[in-house]
C-alpha cells in the first residue's frame, strides 16, 4: 500500500454510501493482530503472505465472509517469457502457491473482466471492472475537459514494465520512424532490464525507470503528455486486462492510442484512437496525431469521458459485501480456485 489495484477497484467502491467502514492492510508490513476478525468481511486482492494465512486459518470461525480479487491472468504471466524471473517468482510465491491455504476460506471470487473470469475454473465468478476515484485521473487544478496548451514540441510517451516486452520490440521501429519523420516530437518510456535495452541508443528518447505508485501519480501532478502509447500484444495475458491504462492516459491529460480488442473495444462514435497491431498503421496515426493539435485535444476529452463512466460506477459499492449476500453465502470451502497445469488458468 499504496498501489494501483486497490486504488483503481476498491478505494472509491468502499467509501460509497451504505458500504461497511473498512481498514485496509499492507500485507508486507500490516499489524493484522489490532484487526478484529468477528463479522469482518476478508478482501485479499491479488496476493497473500505467509502472515495473512496464518490469520485468517486462526480466525476462521469468526468471519463473515472471505473474497480473492484477481486483475490478472497471473498463471499465464508466471509461465510466459516476457517477465524477469524474479518477477514470476514473486507471483509464485505470493498468488500462486497461497491458493492450498487459502481455498479453504474462499466465499467468493472477482475478476476484473470478463475474460480473465472465463479462465478461472469455478462455477460462479463475479466481474469487478475498474472504477477509480476521481482524484485518480482529474487534477485538482483542472477542468474535466481542460485540455494540454498548444506547443510546437510534442511529447509522446510509453509507460510501461518488462512484463510488456513485446510492446517494447513493436513499439521501437515505430518511434524511430516518427521521431525521423517529426522532429518537433521527443518521446520517454519506462524501461527497464532488457525493456531499457530494447531503446539504447536512440535520440530524442528518455527511459525512465518505473517509479512507485505514489510517485507515478505525483509525477503526473507536474506535468502532462500529449500522446500516451497503450499497445497490446496478443497474447492470452493481455486478453484479460482491463482498460485501466484510459485511466493513466486521462491522468496526464493526453490523447491515448490504444490497441483495439476485447481490451480497449473496436473503432467506434467516440474520438478515442484503436489501432490494429500493425506498426505502419500506428506510425501513420502517431504521426498524424503529432501534427494535429485538434485531434489530439478531441481525442483526451473522449478519453477523459470513459474514465469518468468508470467513476460512476463505484457509486453502488460491492454489493457482495452485503450483510445479507454474506448470510446467505456463508458456507466454508464451497469455492475452490484451482491452477489447471496444461491451461495455465486458474
Amino acid at each position: 500500500m499504496p498501489n494501483p489495484t486497490y486504488d483503481y477497484y476498491f478505494a472509491a467502491r468502499l467509501e460509497a454510501p451504505g458500504m461497511p467502514p473498512f481498514q485496509a492492510v499492507d500485507i508486507r508490513h500490516g499489524n493484522l493482530g489490532e484487526l478484529d476478525p468477528q463479522g469482518a468481511f476478508i478482501i485479499v486482492c491479488r496476493y497473500a503472505s505467509p502472515d495473512v494465512l496464518t490469520w485468517l486459518d486462526t480466525h476462521a470461525d469468526r468471519f463473515s465472509g472471505v473474497g480473492l480479487f484477481l486483475d490478472d491472468d497471473i498463471p499465464a504471466v508466471v509461465t510466459g517469457s516476457d517477465a524477469d524471473l524474479s518477477y514470476r517468482l514473486f507471483l509464485y510465491f505470493r498468488a500462486l502457491w497461497p491458493l492450498r491455504r487459502l481455498n479453504r476460506h474462499l466465499d467468493i471470487v472477482w475478476a476484473s473482466t470478463r475474460h480473465l473470469a472465463s479462465t478461472l475454473q469455478l462455477h460462479q465468478v463475479q466481474v469487478l471492472p475498474p472504477a477509480p476515484p476521481e482524484r485518480l485521473w482529474k487534477r485538482a487544478a483542472d477542468d474535466a475537459h481542460a485540455a494540454n496548451p498548444a506547443s510546437d514540441q510534442v511529447l509522446i510517451a510509453y509507460h510501461a514494465t518488462g512484463v510488456h516486452l513485446e510492446e517494447h520490440r513493436f513499439l521501437r521501429p515505430v518511434i524511430e520512424k516518427v521521431l525521423a519523420q517529426r522532429p518537433q516530437t521527443r518521446f520517454e518510456v519506462f524501461a527497464d532490464g532488457r525493456a531499457a535495452s530494447i531503446w539504447a541508443g536512440m535520440e530524442r528518447v528518455s527511459v525512465r525507470k518505473p517509479m512507485p505508485w505514489a510517485d507515478y501519480l505525483a509525477d503526473a501532478e507536474q506535468r502532462t503528455i500529449d500522446i500516451m502509447l497503450v499497445p497490446l500484444h496478443p497474447s492470452r495475458v493481455n486478453d484479460s486486462r482491463a482498460p485501466t491504462k484510459r485511466i493513466d492516459v486521462a491522468r496526464y491529460k493526453a490523447a491515448g492510442v490504444f490497441s483495439e480488442g476485447v481490451v480497449y473495444g473496436f473503432p467506434g462514435d467516440d474520438a478515442e484512437v484503436r489501432l490494429p497491431y500493425d506498426a505502419m498503421i500506428w506510425c501513420q496515426t502517431i504521426n498524424e496525431l503529432a501534427g494535429n493539435l485538434q485531434e489530439r485535444r478531441t481525442s483526451a476529452a473522449a478519453t477523459k469521458e470513459a474514465a469518468l463512466q468508470m467513476t460512476l460506477a463505484a457509486a453502488t459499492g460491492v454489493a457482495d459485501l452485503s450483510p445479507e449476500q454474506s448470510i446467505q453465502r456463508r458456507h466454508p470451502g464451497s469455492t475452490t480456485v484451482t491452477h489447471d497445469r496444461n491451461t495455465g488458468a486458474f
